[in-house]
Order: C-alpha cells, then structure tokens, then sequence
C-alpha cells in the first residue's frame, strides 16, 4: 500500500501535469484547429445559458479557492485567520459554489445525453468528461461533509502540505495524505487524472481565457436572404 501510495500521490501528479503541458503545446502544434470548446449552442439554446454560466461561475470559484488554499503557506495566512476559521470558510464558499457547478454541469449533461440534435453532433469523449467532472465534484462536495467530523483544520493543513510539496519538488508528499479520509485521496487523484486527459479533450480550452467574454456583445446571427431573380421582358 505504500508503494502505491507513493505512486499515486507523489509521482503521479508530475506525470499528469507533464501530459498536460507536453499534450497542450503538441496539440495547439499539430491541431491548433481543434483547439476549442465545441460549443453546440448554435445547435440548441435550451438550457445552455442557465446550465453554461451556473457551471462556469462555479468552477472558476472553487479552482480559484483551491488554488489559493492550498498553495498559500500557513504563515502567511496564520496572521489574519485561524486554520478552524480558514477551513470553515472553505466549506461554506465550496459549498455553494461547487452546488452552483453541480447543477450548471447536470444541466449540461442532461442536455448532452437527452438533446437529439447535440447527441447527434458529440463525442463519445465530450460526455465522458462531463461525467468525470460530475464524478468530481461530488467527491468534492462529500469531503466537506466529512471536514465536519474535523473542524480543527489539521486534515486541511494536511492537505495543503502536499499540494505544497508537490509544487516545489519535495519527497515525501505522500506521507501527508497516506492516512486521510478515502474521499480526499479519490478526489486528488481524480483532479489529477483530469489533468491527464485534458489535453485530448475540450478542456484544453482552460488556456485560452477568455476574459472579454465576460462583456462582449452578442453575437448577431442573421438568416440566409434568398436570392433575388431576375427576369427579362420580351
């Protein structure tokens, strides 16, 4: 169990995050057309709005709230919150956005599976990836539920330790999340396998941040005129 401990938790984020870059540049390389998000919007707006923007705002919270939490040191934060208050506060904000994310991607993937004309036009791997987010986020909403059983923020601590380590290149990461709660190790590894299959998929799209999109104006899409005939008089 060891050995594949360390595996899964210490070599296996650098072998994911090489797929990730290595497979990105190949692909904007080699396929640079294919670099996007395959929106099928134009095919059927129902439920795009609502499913996109709720899925969409969620995710860039939680990502941004993961990044923050466990790359920041504890003595950088330790001056303006306490480890309980910090992960109490991680709870709450993770709570409602990654529900707002959950529903937005259940919208999302009801319209993949259930829409005719968006079924006819995906991919086997366009909806297995919305399953795999699926699958995600609801280990990551279960991992608060267990963080009740802990409010002290030492498994958060934990946490943060390995991210830590692994960003920076130590040994030993594996040894923080060796004895944690099943669901944190299932929801690190699944985050990292994501990773791996980013590049092969429409996810690649998260390096091309679109900040513009927030206030660019609608795209105007206007129906074929028929051609006019003209005729001769004899």
């Amino acid at each position: 169990m060891n050995y594949l401990a360390t595996f899964a938790f210490q070599l296996y984020p650098y072998i994911a995050m090489a797929v990730f870059f290595i497979g990105s540049w190949a692909r904007f390389d080699r396929g640079m057309y294919t670099w996007r998000t395959g929106s099928s919007q134009l095919l059927s707006s129902r439920g795009m709005r609502l499913g996109s923007n709720l899925f969409h705002i969620g995710i860039l919270v939680v990502l941004g709230g993961h990044l923050v939490g466990l790359l920041t040191p504890h003595s950088v934060y330790s001056v303006l919150i306490s480890a309980p208050h910090k992960q109490l506060l991680a709870m709450v904000v993770g709570g409602v956005f990654g529900l707002m994310c959950l529903a937005g991607l259940a919208i999302l993937l009801v319209r993949r599976l259930f829409n005719p004309r968006v079924r006819a036009t995906g991919t086997v791997g366009d909806t297995l990836i919305l399953v795999l987010l699926l699958i995600q986020l609801a280990l990551g909403l279960y991992t608060i539920v267990i963080s009740t059983h802990h409010m002290d923020g030492s498994v958060m601590l934990l946490l943060a330790d390995w991210a830590q380590y692994i960003v920076t290149f130590r040994w030993g990461a594996a040894n923080f999340v060796m004895n944690v709660h099943w669901v944190y190790k299932a929801h690190l590894f699944l985050g990292m396998t994501l990773f791996l299959v980013a590049p092969f998929t429409r996810l690649v799209h998260v390096w091309s941040i679109p900040v513009s999109y927030l206030w660019r104006p609608y795209q105007v899409v206007r129906r074929r005129q028929p051609a006019l005939r003209y005729g001769h008089r004899s």
